[in-house]
C-alpha cells in the first residue's frame, strides 16, 4: 500500500481561544468544520474592561478558518479562518438567532459568558435609545414641527390661559396648542424678560432631555389678552390714568416656541415641599439626587459644545412633567420625578452672561474664579444645600465669614453622600473642588451604587467592582422584562437615567469614585 499523506504541520493559537480538554481526534477524510465567528474569550481581568470602553466596545466576532492541524487527546484547539460566512456581531444576536449560529458559541464556556455579557450591555444600549425617544420625541417628528412653525406667530397658535403657565427669572411661559398631522399639541410660548434672550446660542444646541428644546420664534405684538405679571403699563388694559377705550399699543416682543411646557421652577419645587421633606425624606432626597444628575448631564452637554449655563440659579432651571404613566401606575403629587430643564445659555467667549437679578450679580463678584464657566461647580454645590432646605450665605460659600460650611442634618441614606458632594464642590480651593463630570458620577453611585456596605467583608478591588456590575446589569434586564411581563409598567425618566449610568460606567471609575465618596 502507498505510504499515508504526511500530517500538516500545527499551528497553535493560543490569543484567540481557551484550550479546551477532551477533543476528540480528527482523522483523515472527515468533514471540515463549519465557518463561522472565533470563540469569545475573556481576557485577563486587567485587559476586560479598560478606563472608558464599555462592554459594548468589545471586539466584534471574526470568521474562524478551519482546523489544520491534527489533534491528540487533551490537546488544545485552535481556530484560523476563510473570508466566508461572519458570524453576527453581538449587537444582532437576538432570541430569534438560528442555532446553527449560536451552536458555534457555546463550544467554550468562556465564549457563552462573554456572549452574554456583550448581549447585556447592546441590549442596555437599546433599551435606553428607546427610552429617550419616548421621553423628548423622535428627531424627524421634532424636525417636520420645526418646518410646519416657520413663519408661524400668535394667529396660528391657540392660548387657552391668558397667565403664564410659569414664570422664571428670565422669561414667562404661556402654554400654546398647535395643529399638526391631525393632533393638537401643546407647545409652550417663552417671552424673554428685558435683556434676558439667549436666543443666537439656543439655537444650535440640538436635542437634549436636559437642555429646552427650541422648535421656532417670531416676533409679533403681545396679544391683548395676555397678561405679564410684574410689568406694569403692559399688561391688557391701558396704562394707569389713560382712556380705557383708546388702550395703549401692545408691545412687540420676541416669542420662543418650545417643545416642553414647564409646570414650575426648581424654585417652586424646593419652596413647596418642606412637608414631603419632612414625611419622607428618603424619598425627598432621592428626587433631589435626580435632579442633581440631570443638571449635571446637561451641564456636560452645553460643556461639550462650548456653551455655558447663563443664570444658573432655581429661578432659572424649568421642571417639566413627564408622560403620564398607564392606569393604575399614577403617584401622588409631589412624588414623581419631572425632566430638569436648563433653559438660560451663552457663549464661552461672552464677557457678561445675562443676570436676572441682583443677587446674580453680588454672586459673579464673590467668584473666587474669574472665569464664569468655573462658576458651574460652585452654584451647583450651592443648589444642594437649598434642595436639603438649609440656608447658606454667599460668604459662608466662599468661606469669608465662616471656616465651616452649615451642617446638612442627616435624614437618609443620601444625606451623608450629599453633604460628602457639597464640601467637595464648594471647596475654596478651585484645584480641590470637583468637575461637574466627577459629580454627575458621585451621583450616580450615590443612586445606583455600589454602596459601601459591599466593601464591608470583601476589600475593594478591580475584581470585585467588575462582578458588582456585571451581575447588576444582568439583574437591570431582568427587571425590566418582570415589570414589562407583568405589572405593565413602562420604564420612566429614572429608569433611562439608570440605564445611562450602567451602559457606559466601567470598574474602574467605580474605584476612582468610591475613593473620593467613601474616604
Amino acid at each position: 500500500d502507498p505510504p499515508p499523506p504526511p500530517l500538516p504541520k500545527k499551528q497553535l493559537q493560543r490569543a484567540e481561544s481557551l484550550p479546551e480538554p477532551g477533543s476528540s481526534r480528527r482523522c483523515h477524510g472527515d468533514p471540515e468544520p463549519r465557518a463561522g465567528g472565533i470563540l469569545y474569550g475573556i481576557p485577563p481581568p486587567q485587559l476586560r474592561h479598560e478606563e472608558g470602553a464599555p462592554p459594548r466596545d468589545r471586539p466584534s466576532w471574526a470568521p474562524r478558518k478551519p482546523l489544520t492541524k491534527s489533534h491528540s487527546l487533551g490537546e488544545p484547539l485552535a481556530w484560523s479562518s476563510p473570508q466566508k460566512a461572519p458570524s453576527p456581531s453581538l449587537k444582532e444576536l437576538t432570541f430569534g438567532t438560528v442555532d446553527g449560529e449560536l451552536g458555534q458559541l457555546l463550544e467554550s464556556p468562556a465564549g457563552v459568558c462573554g456572549v452574554i455579557l456583550g448581549c447585556q450591555a447592546a441590549a442596555l444600549a437599546r433599551l435606553s435609545a428607546r427610552m429617550q425617544e419616548e421621553l423628548v420625541g423622535p428627531e424627524e417628528r421634532q424636525q417636520l414641527l420645526e418646518a410646519e412653525l416657520a413663519g408661524k406667530r400668535w394667529a396660528a397658535l391657540a392660548v387657552p390661559d391668558p397667565r403664564p403657565c410659569c414664570q422664571s427669572g428670565d422669561a414667562w411661559y404661556f402654554r400654546v396648542g398647535f395643529t399638526f398631522e391631525h393632533s393638537q399639541l401643546q407647545l409652550a410660548a417663552k417671552v424673554p424678560k428685558p435683556c434676558c434672550s439667549s436666543l443666537g446660542v439656543q439655537s444650535s444646541l440640538g436635542t437634549h432631555c436636559s437642555i429646552q428644546r427650541l422648535l421656532g420664534r417670531f416676533t409679533d405684538r403681545l396679544p391683548r389678552e395676555l397678561v405679564l405679571p410684574g410689568i406694569p403699563g403692559k399688561q391688557s388694559q391701558g396704562p394707569s390714568g389713560g382712556d380705557p377705550a383708546c388702550p395703549a399699543p401692545r408691545p412687540v416682543l420676541q416669542v420662543l416656541l418650545c417643545a416642553e411646557v414647564p409646570q414650575q421652577t426648581l424654585a417652586d419645587f424646593v419652596k413647596g415641599s418642606h412637608a414631603l421633606h419632612r414625611t419622607s425624606p428618603g424619598h425627598y432626597e432621592r428626587l433631589g439626587c435626580l435632579l442633581l444628575l440631570q443638571l449635571c448631564v446637561g451641564l456636560e452637554h452645553l460643556r461639550g459644545q462650548n456653551v455655558v449655563q447663563g443664570d444658573l440659579c432655581p429661578e432659572n432651571l424649568l421642571l417639566v412633567q413627564c408622560p403620564c404613566p398607564p392606569q393604575g401606575q399614577k403617584e401622588p403629587l409631589g412624588l414623581s420625578l419631572p425632566r430638569l430643564l436648563i433653559s438660560s445659555f451663552f457663549k464661552v467667549q461672552e464677557k457678561q452672561r445675562p443676570c436676572s437679578s441682583s443677587q446674580e450679580q453680588d454672586w459673579s463678584q464673590g467668584l473666587a474664579a474669574p472665569s464664569p464657566p468655573a462658576a458651574a461647580e460652585l452654584n451647583v454645590g450651592r443648589l444642594i444645600y437649598q434642595i436639603l432646605h438649609v440656608d447658606i450665605s454667599l460668604e459662608n460659600i466662599l468661606g469669608f465669614g465662616s471656616k465651616r460650611l452649615p451642617e446638612i442634618p442627616s435624614l437618609s441614606i443620601y444625606s451623608a453622600g450629599l453633604k460628602r458632594l457639597a464640601t467637595l464642590l464648594l471647596h475654596r480651593d478651585p484645584h480641590q473642588r470637583v468637575s461637574i463630570e466627577q459629580a454627575r458620577a458621585i451621583l450616580q453611585v450615590l443612586l445606583w451604587g455600589p454602596r459601601q456596605e459591599l466593601f464591608a467583608r470583601s476589600r475593594k478591588s478591580l475584581e470585585l467592582l467588575r462582578s458588582w456590575l456585571e451581575v447588576k446589569r444582568a439583574l437591570l434586564l431582568l427587571r425590566f422584562a418582570e415589570n414589562s411581563a407583568g405589572a405593565g409598567v413602562s420604564p420612566g425618566l429614572e429608569e433611562w437615567l439608570c440605564c445611562q449610568y450602567f451602559q457606559g460606567v466601567t470598574e474602574h471609575t467605580l474605584y476612582q469614585v468610591t475613593q473620593v465618596l467613601y474616604a
